[in-house]
């Protein structure tokens, strides 16, 4: 099994939706957190107590305006302290829905009425959708009706592969190690 601790409650609402499409099988359970505050005051505490054997962790944290090293150096500390240095520590750049930015045709899938709009996302500014500033606020401005769990719900249902974001791409990669570890099976 593959535990999810992460930052807040639409991670878990859009992990719920992606993991079992694009990792078949994948024994897996989120358990979000109330910020980053929250994760991070309650990580080792869970890590020690938690007594499944044969579980993984997967740490989830925005970057928000951190730095993403140092981000990930702390969470990375965290685990350590709790006898759990195995944990895989993911820093999503700069926000969750920067992966949405990543893929305008999902975006198109599930707000069709704001494809004008959503083609901005092809822009020089949307390039790299990792160093978009507060890329939320970015949607909430281009697409009408635009809200954070009920996007986060829509969007696991139809993110793909082939997604412009390296943070998600370095996400997907890191699942199915610890995929690939727990089955003995080979990399999708």
């Amino acid at each position: 099994m593959v535990v999810f601790l992460v930052e807040e409650p639409s991670m878990a609402d859009l992990l719920d939706q992606l993991l079992p499409r694009l990792f078949p099988n994948l024994e897996f359970r989120c358990v979000p957190h109330e910020g980053k505050s929250d994760l991070e005051g309650s990580l080792v505490r869970k890590l020690r107590r938690w007594r499944t054997p044969g579980v993984r962790f997967v740490i989830m944290r925005d970057q928000n305006g951190g730095d993403c090293h140092a981000v990930k150096a702390r969470l990375e500390a965290l685990c350590s302290r709790a006898g759990r240095s195995d944990s895989l520590v993911r820093v999503v750049c700069r926000e969750l829905e920067a992966w949405y930015v990543g893929d305008a045709d999902a975006l198109t899938a599930i707000f069709p009425g704001a494809a004008r709009p959503i083609r901005q996302l092809r822009k020089s500014r949307f390039r790299n959708p990792d160093t978009v500033v507060r890329p939320a606020s970015a949607l909430t401005k281009l697409i009408p009706g635009f809200r954070k769990r009920a996007a986060a719900t829509a969007m696991g249902q139809v993110l793909s592969r082939r997604n412009r974001s390296r943070s998600y791409q370095v996400f997907l990669e890191g699942v199915e190690r610890l995929r690939s570890e727990h089955t003995g099976g080979p990399a999708l």
